[in-house]
């Protein structure tokens, strides 16, 4: 007798169900029917499916054939991501190890699924010394909607989902309005086997998927990000004015020199910088942060908003803010000629750049300049005659600003040299759009000293603050790095030991940090930095005081950022209730809550930005094959396969491959042994450099072929190895990728 497929979704659930009640005890086939009223053809069925369940892992049989969900220990509740490789990764409610799920262990489980994972035994195949699991049951399917193209095969019509991490299509029965290569909005419906692929219905069609106007507004559906505030809450950012003119009472500080420094396309400018000296001859940096807290009050609806939100979230053409314009834009930006009100740390140093002294007050501001990085840049390297100064900035000004650089040098020089913060800077470029949604530049940045004198200031407010918070037993949400697993230390090390690289005991903090800071200018730079950060655990935010791994900082909050981040917010609330001498805002339950919640935002804004990026770079490829004006390109080999080889662009930092029909008409060597491929007298390995231009793209595989500029030998730009003295190398070339400049602090 056969296990129908009906059958199994019927009675599948109802097992586990049953097994998983509290104080069950093991049962024989025979209980298991007689719980679940099962007689005649499917009572004989039931074994079948018992034999499935425990091949598939999902529940274990005991001695006298009696089964069981097995051992509590085993079992892991947590949210599943999924990776672009189809293998998964599930991060435990309890914030334990992830745990690695192989895809054949998937079952029917979707990204943002939360799900129950039993775990491998330690030592089982594969595992080696990390976590790995197989999912038994999806307790909550994500409630997210899912964004596609709308396809049909004649018969029948499915959506290819715009995210490449999922891996199946979704069936429809209706397309209701659209109409085929429409961008259509979905929701699952079920899902009963992985070996059929899952089922849904259309709740939205958005347009045309070449379109390119509607990127965004299908990014934005896919990851269900806000748009419209609440009516409730527009009306108390309109109301806001009324709060300006009661401060309360407040440091007057607007007879300081007080600026900022943006981005010129920047509209909320949320932090602002003074210098001043006091009795002693030390400096005092004054860090000035919006106070955002005086105008969102707890429990109101713009409150209940903004946590909802968690942060803002800034994509290529569009910035979903976290608070209304109202603030985010007008009284709670900085803005030159304006009174604020502001949260100041007024953080005292002594000449060696030494932390000695730290006071907060809630005050008034009036900032006197607003620079752009290119303006602060310029002032810094001391070439800002007269005629290009900016206007009503005096020698004095200038010399606050310069004074604030060097005291900035020296707290990055502290943090790199005696506390090995770890660098991992690596160039970045800017993607420029145009109207019509299309990439028009892109821009090389740079990390500065103008930027690096806003990082220093505002991770060294942060730092006080978390300082005097966690000294006064007053809980807030750490923004915490944790330091990554042993087992990921073993990992990178044979990772940078394939680049030719020999880095030493990298578990040694001061052993990683002097590793990164020779890798500035080597060939494989890049490689190892990614590779580096890929081996770290996700920053989190989290009421627990575990320190910043990365930067070195054993107490660390967001503090500077409330305008964009919940997180600062909460800490501005409670730093404002210890000033008062009053208990802490928040419990510790809330504060476990808002860590989670605001961690899954955080990562959900970065998802999506970078979605949006990729789709963005696929149409301006996709675009020169069009208009047949293909642009070659640097390029830099990943990998090499028997069947090509895997390039990335330095300018657009994408993937996509080369075949081995378009290195060569002649025949290609492949030589597993050293992962290269030779055409000729050329030969291509991982970190050399080729010149490309685009091929083919295909939208929905999110795949790219790219084709070699004048064959082989042209191809090939530069095949020799730049010798480092301190890391060791055995193969050629660079490679560089950027991406955006981490927030601040």
């Amino acid at each position: 007798m056969n296990l129908s497929a009906r059958y199994a979704e019927k009675h599948h659930d109802a097992v586990l169900e049953l097994l998983q009640r509290p104080g069950i005890e093991p049962l024989d086939e025979a209980a298991i029917a007689r719980a679940l009223g099962l007689r005649g053809a499917a009572r004989k069925r039931l074994r079948l499916l018992l034999n499935a369940m425990t091949v598939q892992g999902e529940i274990v049989r005991l001695r006298q054939d009696r089964y069981s969900l097995g051992s509590p220990a085993d079992l892991a509740p947590g949210r599943l991501e999924m990776l672009r490789s189809g293998d998964a990764i599930v991060q435990p409610t309890d914030n334990s190890r992830e745990i690695f799920v192989p895809r054949d262990n998937l079952g029917t489980a979707l990204p943002h699924d939360n799900v129950v994972v039993r775990l491998d035994p330690p030592g089982a195949a594969g595992a080696g010394r990390r976590r790995t699991g197989k999912v038994i049951r999806i307790l909550e399917r994500s409630r997210r909607a899912i964004t596609g193209t709308l396809r049909s095969t004649g018969r029948f019509f499915y959506v290819v989902p715009i995210d490449p991490v999922y891996n199946q299509d979704f069936y429809v029965a209706d397309p209701r309005q659209a109409r085929v290569n429409d961008r259509v909005v979905v929701q699952i419906t079920v899902w009963p086997h992985r070996h059929v692929n899952p089922e849904a219905e259309i709740i939205e069609v958005i347009g045309p998927a070449d379109d390119p106007s509607l990127d965004t507004l299908a990014v934005i559906r896919h990851f269900g990000l806000p748009e419209a505030f609440p009516a409730a809450a527009l009306r108390e950012a309109e109301s806001a004015p009324a709060r300006l003119a009661e401060s309360g009472r407040r440091r007057d500080a607007r007879d300081l020199f007080v600026f900022t420094i943006d981005p010129a396309t920047a509209r909320d400018f949320d932090d602002a910088l003074s210098l001043q000296t006091d009795d002693q001859g030390r400096r005092v940096l004054g860090v000035h942060i919006a106070d955002v807290a005086h105008f969102v009050r707890p429990g109101h609806p713009l409150d209940a908003e903004a946590r909802r939100r968690g942060n803002s979230v800034y994509l290529p053409d569009k910035v979903i803010p976290m608070l209304p314009e109202q603030l985010s834009n007008g009284l709670c930006s900085l803005r030159p000629d304006a009174d604020r009100l502001v949260f100041s740390a007024w953080l005292t140093f002594d000449d060696a750049g030494a932390p000695v002294r730290a006071e907060f007050s809630r005050s008034i501001i009036r900032s006197r300049l607003r620079l752009t990085y290119e303006q602060g840049l310029e002032i810094l390297q001391g070439g800002c005659p007269a005629v290009c100064r900016p206007a009503g900035v005096g020698e004095a000004g200038l010399g606050v600003i310069r004074r604030i650089h060097e005291l900035a040098q020296q707290l990055r020089r502290r943090r790199f040299l005696k506390d090995y913060a770890l660098e991992l800077d690596v160039p970045e470029h800017e993607v420029i759009m145009g109207p019509a949604g299309m990439i028009v530049d892109i821009r090389r940045q740079f990390n500065d000293i103008a930027h690096q004198m806003i990082e220093e200031c505002m991770v060294a407010a942060n730092e006080a603050v978390d300082r005097e918070l966690s000294a006064r037993g007053l809980a807030i949400l750490h923004r915490v790095h944790e330091p990554p697993d042993p087992a990921k230390f073993e990992q990178l090390a044979a990772q940078l030991a394939e680049m030719g690289l020999q880095p030493g005991d990298l578990s040694k903090r001061p052993n990683l940090a002097a590793f990164l800071k020779k890798l500035v200018g080597h060939p494989f730079e890049y490689d190892a930095k990614v590779a580096v950060l890929k081996s770290m655990k996700r920053a989190v935010y989290s009421p627990e005081p575990l320190g910043h791994y990365g930067l070195a900082k054993k107490y660390y909050a967001h503090f500077t950022s409330p305008i964009r981040r919940y997180p600062d917010l909460v800490a501005h609330r409670v730093l404002a209730e210890r000033l008062l001498n009053r208990r802490n805002p928040y419990n510790a339950a809330e504060l476990k809550a808002l860590g989670v919640h605001c961690s899954h935002t955080e990562q959900t804004a970065e998802q999506a930005e970078k979605a949006l990026l990729e789709i963005k770079k696929y149409r301006f490829l996709e675009q020169q094959l069009r208009q047949k004006q293909p642009v070659v390109y640097d390029a830099v080999v990943v990998h090499v396969r028997n069947f090509g080889m895997f390039v990335e662009l330095v300018e657009l930092q994408i993937q996509g491959l080369v075949r081995v029909s378009a290195i060569a008409d002649s025949f290609v060597q492949y030589d597993p042994a050293r992962e290269s491929l030779r055409a000729g007298r050329a030969v291509f390995q991982r970190g050399g450099r080729v010149r490309v231009r685009v091929g083919r793209v295909d939208f929905d595989k999110r795949q790219i072929d790219f084709v070699l500029e004048g064959g082989p030998a042209a191809a090939l730009k530069d095949r020799r190895p730049r010798p480092d003295a301190a890391v060791k190398q055995s193969r050629p070339a660079a490679r560089r990728r950027g991406g955006r400049r981490p927030r601040r602090g």
